[in-house]
């Protein structure tokens, strides 16, 4: 009998999103009160100070680099028109951006801390421009300096504070990036390519004469690259198998973290640069879980910050000292007094596909799994240009406490395996990644541990879209199906979602214009009739980015032809359920709907 509700497990507590201050004061993220807000420590492990007491939760905290003041971004019930704001050291918090009917990307504080830069579609809803803004200015007050014409977003401030790196995306495989001179208004175009090629996570070089991010112009995986400002690239570091994930450059010392995905997992190498391409490695970390992100650099980069998390670890915010790679928990996030020992810990799996394809998955067995009676939650991302990493899940683990195995494969169309295997579920290919999921249900059907009447289909956003095209593809593999934020109609999720991320969106699906009548051909709600399974839909009224017109058609149209359904939306969320109460009463809702089905 498992001795914690659900409510235990989804109370347990993450400290992310750190930023280091000048006088080394830490400021994170925490979801103490249900929702995520800013929270300062100044010792490791001390008694933290709450910053913020909002309803809803903060997205992200950056301090000045030359003051005790700080910018958050927050938007309103899941809307994702995110504004900025800033806390000084007083408490005092000023809205700097106040359009609250227009997003805005925070593109970082000006060397001195007198200016920030954030790109915005105030202008035009489906584009974004470049601003600049005065620190004490607040309200609308923002200087345009460049119109864009796509997704726009801005990658920070050279060394002297004189240009801007810019991205603009074309879909997330598929990026430009470019340097904007404020003086002279000129933007010089460092990437052109033909076809698509990855350059994500750029950041200024140390001496302002280049920039250095991951691409994957030159290679099938990742790799740690530097452009001059002509545009000539230099790879770094390479791996042929895995991805780099990422670099965190400090400007002022060229001192550098980047990270290598591994199966999902990743490992950190921390270094100066010794010349534009050569790296001075040291020591590296001892840190726990498996993953670490988030760089925030620390004065004169003696020490950074960096959130920690895995499967058996709640998140928590860590502070490594460079040169040596010691490192000690700051934050203490409650694991809401459930021993820690008690969490599992996921395998890392093969299975052959239809194609004879080798897929990726990570699979948790719970304790004392009998011979054919463990029931299993295929669990699959949303993206679908993701990755299912090991990170803590409060949800999954109260699934494993409850007798249930979890299997989360990582189906072509996954990032993390390198550029051809993410191109394999591209537009007219989109229905072979729901052959994986068959083939992964296959691969459980011969474990010795699980029961092959008793599988659950769930996901969330487009790991919803695979769990309704499971469902109707492949009915009698199904005890139930759980549909969180999902497309049920590919057509009309294009038409209603966000003007912004449309063109991006069809550049992964097919566009309305010319593959109208495929992507209806692949759309569960034109199959629903041979849904077999119970349904549970659960979607945020806010939702920008799957509308919930999407969950409500899906359930009318599966309850019309007799198949049992429970739909649940919440007023005050958008594409995803966040704060904790509404989190405890979905959650606890789908694990009713389970028990009474499974």
């Amino acid at each position: 009998m498992n001795a914690y509700d659900l409510s235990r497990y989804l109370s347990v507590r993450s400290a992310y999103g750190s930023s280091l201050a000048p006088d080394g004061t830490l400021a994170f993220l925490m979801d103490t009160t249900g929702v995520a807000q800013v929270w300062t420590l100044d010792d490791p492990r001390g008694w933290p100070e709450q910053r913020t007491f909002y309803d809803e939760p903060v997205s992200f905290v950056d301090y000045s680099p030359e003051r005790a003041e700080l910018v958050f971004g927050m938007d309103e019930g899941g809307n994702e028109r995110m504004q900025l704001y800033r806390l000084d050291a007083d408490g005092r918090i000023h809205d700097l951006t106040a359009r609250p009917e227009a997003k805005h990307r925070w593109g970082g504080w000006s060397p001195d801390g007198a200016r920030f830069a954030f790109a915005s579609n105030r202008r035009e809803r489906a584009v974004f421009d470049v601003y600049v803004q005065d620190r004490d200015a607040t309200g609308d007050a923002a200087d345009l300096v460049w119109e864009g014409d796509g997704w726009l977003s801005v990658g920070g401030w050279s060394p002297d504070g004189a240009k801007l790196l810019v991205s603009e995306a074309h879909s997330s495989f598929d990026q430009d990036l470019y340097v904007l001179d404020l003086a002279t208004e000129a933007l010089t175009h460092l990437t052109p390519h033909e076809g698509r090629v990855r350059y994500t996570s750029a950041s200024w070089g140390p001496d302002g004469e280049g920039v250095y991010c991951v691409t994957d112009a030159e290679s099938d995986t990742l790799s740690l690259a530097r452009l001059s400002l002509d545009g000539d690239l230099e790879i770094v570091r390479s791996d042929p198998e895995w991805n780099i994930d990422g670099v965190a450059l400090d400007r002022d010392s060229a001192r550098l973290v980047y990270s290598r995905n591994v199966e999902g997992y990743n490992d950190l190498t921390v270094g100066e640069l010794t010349g534009p391409t050569t790296i001075e490695e040291f020591p590296t970390p001892d840190l726990p879980g498996g993953l670490a992100g988030g760089v925030s650099w620390g004065p004169d980069a003696e020490r950074f910050a960096v959130s920690v998390t895995g499967r058996t670890e709640n998140t928590n915010a860590f502070v490594v000292e460079t040169e040596t790679g010691e490192s000690e928990r700051w934050t203490e996030a409650s694991t809401a007094g459930i021993p820690r020992e008690t969490f599992v810990e996921p395998e890392v799996v093969r299975f052959e596909s239809f194609d004879g394809r080798s897929i990726p998955a990570l699979f948790s067995l719970p304790e004392g799994a009998g011979d054919g009676d463990t029931p299993v939650v295929v669990d699959i991302h949303g993206g679908p240009e993701s990755q299912r990493r090991p990170s803590f899940s409060g949800l999954t683990q109260y699934f494993l406490s409850r007798g249930y195995a979890v299997f989360e494969p990582n189906v072509r169309g996954s990032t993390g395996y390198g550029k051809a295997y993410t191109h394999l579920d591209d537009v007219e290919k989109r229905m072979d990644s729901v052959r994986d999921v068959r083939a992964g249900v296959e691969w459980l059907h011969d474990h010795p541990a699980v029961d092959p009447d008793r599988v659950v289909a769930m996901g969330g956003s487009y790991g919803g879209f695979m769990v309704l095209a499971a469902l109707t593809e492949y009915p009698d593999l199904w005890a139930a199906g759980v549909d969180v934020v999902g497309i049920a109609n590919f057509v009309t999720f294009l038409e209603n979602t966000g003007d912004w991320r449309r063109e991006l969106r069809e550049a992964e699906y097919g566009s309305l214009a010319e593959d109208r009548e495929f992507l209806e051909s692949i759309s569960p709600i034109n199959n629903v009739d041979r849904i077999a399974a119970p349904l549970f839909v659960l979607h945020g009224a806010n939702d920008p980015r799957v509308p919930v017109g999407e969950a409500e058609q899906i359930a009318e149209r599966a309850a019309e032809q007799g198949v049992p359904v429970e739909k649940l939306v919440f007023d005050d969320e958008g594409h995803g359920i966040s704060k904790r109460e509404n989190r405890i009463e979905a959650y606890t809702a789908v694990v009713d709907f389970l028990d009474a089905h499974v």
